[in-house]
């Protein structure tokens, strides 16, 4: 971690640079996607889409924008980037500002069908032949048995204690809230340093060490990590970030046990239902290939459904399964993840991260990933899996 003086000291050094970060610091903080992408009746319309017998498309409706969408682009396309005498880091903030610029696009089209699923096809891409065929594989598995740690027994109000004991190994705090509206059972706020746990949720002890493991030892150790960095462009997020963040976060739960085949099969139906968007399948036809064809249970399929046609095509799941094989390759190489936990990065840009600690514009991690060093997986059909993913 840096100090104030070494800090005062880089930013005079480096003054233009600072100030032009500080000016996107300030106009980031109103666009975080997840807080817009979540349907707010999600109850409502999964009851709805059941007594339909799975055939009347939901109609979600989203939470109201706080900015001025043509006023942020605006403002992000003033800034004076030559001023940046670094031709390196100069590059390295246009692609952040075209990158911003697109999530700006993606929020202000939210609930607009296509014009919103092309707009996340730039963020977020879409899956390759490769990943589909990744996809299958996974699904060849038979089902292991259940077991009593997958049954869902606890509260949210237990969930709660059990983060909250599980964070005690980091030394950050833990700010908690409960939310109606996210897909998810629980997420980290990256602009409010929160995890947000879905209120009337039931989980399983298997669940809450993956929670735990995914939100906790990765999400808030980057959110955290990167607000201790000199730039804010590594709290708030370099470009393409989430397959790597994400990656790390699935890898996580690999290292600390809690991987299972039934959640590696959850990714895999991920981004078959993020595949169906590219073929024009509505809500019912997603929902009958994950349901109807493959047989997962129906509030599971409603739920990656959803996951996959919120907004009007949204294709993020679709990463978590590539940024796991990218992760675990790099680990099997026994490569060091720590410039990867600088803050919201990306593999991509690792060779820039180096290049910016060189210049003292990025500095030595300060919380670790702490299931990375402990390796507590033993089912052998998930190393076999992850050895074999293309």
């Amino acid at each position: 971690m840096i100090g104030e003086k070494e800090k005062q000291e880089l930013a005079k050094e480096h003054a233009e640079l600072f100030e032009i970060d500080a000016q996107l610091d300030r106009l980031v903080g109103k666009i975080e996607l997840l807080s817009y992408i979540n349907p707010i009746n999600i109850e409502k319309e999964k009851n709805r889409f059941f007594a339909s017998k799975y055939t009347v498309d939901p109609d979600f409706k989203y939470p109201k924008l706080k900015f001025d969408p043509y006023e942020l682009h605006r403002l992000f396309f003033s800034q004076q980037l030559e001023r940046i005498q670094d031709d390196r880091i100069r590059k390295l903030y246009q692609e952040v500002i075209y990158y911003y610029s697109n999530m700006v696009q993606c929020i202000e089209t939210i609930g607009k069908g296509k014009n919103f699923y092309y707009n996340s096809l730039r963020v977020y891409g879409t899956p390759t032949e490769k990943d589909v065929q990744n996809a299958r594989f996974i699904l060849h598995f038979a089902d292991e048995p259940i077991s009593s740690e997958m049954e869902k027994v606890f509260s949210a109000d237990e969930a709660k204690r059990y983060f909250e004991d599980f964070v005690k190994q980091y030394d950050f705090p833990l700010n908690i809230k409960y939310s109606t509206h996210i897909a998810a059972e629980a997420m980290v706020s990256n602009s409010t340093q929160s995890l947000l746990i879905k209120k009337n949720n039931k989980f399983s002890k298997n669940q809450l060490l993956t929670l735990a493991n995914h939100e906790i030892g990765v999400h808030l150790v980057t959110t955290y990590n990167g607000l201790l960095q000199p730039l804010k462009i590594f709290s708030n997020g370099l470009p393409k970030n989430v397959e790597t963040q994400e990656g790390l976060a699935v890898f996580s739960e690999y290292m600390g046990g809690a991987l299972t085949l039934k959640r590696l099969k959850e990714l895999a139906y991920r981004v078959l239902a993020a595949d169906s968007l590219i073929k024009g399948y509505s809500f019912a036809d997603t929902f009958d290939l994950i349901h109807g064809q493959y047989k997962l249970n129906r509030d599971d399929a409603f739920t990656i459904t959803l996951r996959a046609h919120r907004g009007g095509g949204f294709t993020k799941d679709r990463l978590y399964l590539s940024g796991l094989r990218k992760i675990y390759k790099r680990y099997q190489k026994e490569e060091s993840m720590d410039n990867l936990l600088t803050g919201k990065v990306s593999l991509d840009h690792e060779e820039t991260i180096k290049y910016l600690k060189s210049l003292g514009l990025a500095q030595p991690i300060t919380h670790q990933s702490y299931s990375f060093n402990t390796k507590l997986n033993t089912n052998k059909t998930l190393d076999f899996i992850l050895n074999n993913l293309k």
